[in-house]
């Protein structure tokens, strides 16, 4: 399991130029080392975020288990928002699972 509670989320929306694209996922935030799971979640969380705070939200990876499940707490108006369900599926969920294939599921924690 990766636990990555209390590290920090990135609070703008990915570097200069990112996209959702397959190009985008491939370099390491440090050269050095290869790209980890939480490297790829952690990059397309950042390009969700902005949209998830335009509506006064927000999402913190807590953590990726061995199986590829993505725990993510939900904050700000997102908690106890009838939408935020669909918001982690339909957006979160779906990007990740397109984008990082070790990604089997999304699920929200309190």
């Amino acid at each position: 399991m990766i636990s990555v509670h209390g590290q920090g989320e990135p609070q703008g929306p990915g570097e200069p130029g990112a996209g959702l694209g397959q190009a985008g996922l491939g370099t390491a935030p440090d050269a050095a080392r290869p790209v980890t799971v939480e490297d790829k979640v952690r990059k397309i969380i950042a390009l969700i975020r902005p949209a998830v705070q335009s509506d006064g939200g927000d999402l913190e990876l807590v953590e990726i288990t061995d199986q590829g499940v993505v725990r993510i707490r939900l904050h700000g108006a997102c908690v106890g928002c009838p939408s935020s369900l669909v918001t982690l599926q339909m957006g979160v969920e779906r990007n990740l699972k397109a984008h990082v294939p070790e990604v089997r599921a999304v699920e929200a924690v309190a």
